[in-house]
């Protein structure tokens, strides 16, 4: 047994440093994480400022010949926050808020409950193809329902998912619903059944 000096046993010289090596390392991941998280908070809330004043420019007649533009305009708001983030756009139209993520209805002849490749349906957003969603893409005509969907991506503005194996990617979706103006009268949406072979 090796004896130790009294004086050593004392000797406090030191402890901070082998504390804060302990410490320091989860309190420094502690307030990145929390920088990202409110980095993130502030961005979604950004993005959806900006979607949800271009939903409301979207649907006016004036503008709705413009959407190229209004999107642009999305697009600059976001790229003036975060230069680097990759921003797309997506907008369905519908006849009425109540078909909004509707399946086009078909003949569930094996009773199923499921659509089957042989299967009958309305094809109510005239593309040729049974879809799970009547909608159809664009901006739509007057008093159509428009879903318009921003989805950015931009970069961790700290790497820690890195560190644990995860995407560094952020990414989420600002989403609004409108009703554009009624500036003339709704087209009628022409449906015609369709029975593969």
């Amino acid at each position: 047994m090796i004896a130790h000096p009294p004086s050593l046993l004392r000797d406090t010289r030191g402890v901070s440093a082998v504390e804060f090596g302990f410490i320091g390392p989860i309190l420094i991941v502690m307030l990145l994480g929390l920088l990202q998280l409110s980095y993130d908070i502030w961005m979604k809330a950004m993005v959806n400022g900006a979607v949800q004043q271009a939903g409301r420019d979207s649907g006016l007649e004036r503008a709705h010949p413009s959407q190229a533009e209004i999107d642009a305009k999305v697009e600059q708001q976001i790229h003036r926050m975060l230069s680097s983030a990759e921003v797309t756009f997506e907008r369905k139209n519908y006849q009425t808020f109540s078909d909004v993520n509707r399946p086009e209805v078909f003949i569930d002849a094996n009773k199923n409950g499921v659509y089957d490749n042989k299967e009958c349906f309305d094809d109510e957003n005239g593309n040729n193809r049974w879809d799970a969603d009547v909608g159809a893409s664009g901006q739509g005509g007057a008093r159509d329902v428009v879903v318009y969907r921003v989805t950015v991506a931009y970069d961790e503005l700290v790497p820690l998912s890195r560190f644990v194996g995860l995407d560094p990617k952020r990414r989420f979706t600002a989403v609004t619903t409108l009703m554009n103006q009624p500036f003339a009268t709704q087209a009628d949406r022409t449906v015609k059944q369709i029975c593969p072979k």
